[in-house]
């Protein structure tokens, strides 16, 4: 187990993981080659929030589905700063359903503060939407492994969490709200956002003593050596996954989250 050279704060990990460190798009070029990213529901849209394709990890087809916050103030507008649409969990469904049907582990890159909350996501089902993409994921009968690297929000982040192992960047979160609505809630003052960090336990280390989480990726100032990493710890734990039966991974799934 890797010892950090400094052991930050909550609110200090909070602010952390909401800034730009790294893209979506820059993740998926650094873990996998040759990818090929596809749109589209199939229904009415295809939400720019999340990014999904095919890639190959080591020679070994995969399906990469991530969310993306844009770094522009154009790109953060039509992605609105990472909260899917329920067209993007859709087109997140209809990719998991392609990778299970051709046997491809999914990998899920996560940033997000939760799910749109507009009045035209909840007109287009963004409820619904979400449960469907935690009940589907529960059956799938290939490995899933997500990964935290910035934010991860409430139902909007579990959407694509419910996974074999969930790994966590050092510097993300990962909650039932964020600190702000968490005080806003609690105390009736969202100022109080610092506060309630340290009560929500929403850091890697907490997260990984209590076995929500399975790992926590070292970031290297270097994005180069942080790549590397992360692609052979990716190698090695779906190496593992896949030498389970489809029934055994559903059930070591469900086992899993029903220990929550």
């Amino acid at each position: 187990m890797k010892i950090f050279k400094k052991e930050l704060s909550p609110e200090q990990i909070v602010k952390l993981a909401r800034v730009d460190r790294f893209t979506a798009q820059q993740l998926i070029d650094g873990i996998v080659d040759d990818f090929f990213e596809l749109h589209g529901d199939r229904q009415n849209n295809d939400d720019c929030a999340i990014i999904g394709g095919l890639g190959y990890l080591a020679g070994r087809p995969v399906t990469v589905i991530a969310i993306d916050k844009g770094i522009t103030f154009q790109e953060k507008v039509q992605k609105h700063n990472g909260s899917p649409l329920p067209s993007g969990y859709r087109k997140a469904q209809r990719l998991m359903q392609q990778a299970a049907k051709f046997n491809r582990p999914i990998i899920t890159l996560i940033n997000t503060p939760g799910a749109y909350p507009g009045k035209e996501a909840e007109e287009l089902g963004q409820g619904q939407a979400i449960a469907e993409s935690i009940l589907q994921s529960m059956s799938l009968t290939v490995p899933i492994i997500a990964i935290i690297y910035g934010e991860g929000g409430s139902g909007g982040a579990l959407a694509l969490a419910t996974a074999d192992q969930v790994w966590m960047f050092e510097h993300s979160t990962y909650s039932v709200l964020s600190p702000e609505g968490f005080a806003a809630i609690l105390w009736k003052d969202a100022s109080r956002s610092d506060e309630a960090a340290q009560l929500l336990g929403l850091t890697p280390a907490e997260l990984l003593n209590k076995g929500i989480i399975e790992k926590i990726v070292p970031e290297h100032k270097k994005v180069e050596r942080l790549f590397e990493w992360l692609k052979q710890a990716l190698v090695t734990e779906l190496a593992q996954l896949m030498e389970q039966s489809s029934q055994e991974l559903v059930e070591n799934r469900r086992e899993r989250f029903c220990k929550f």
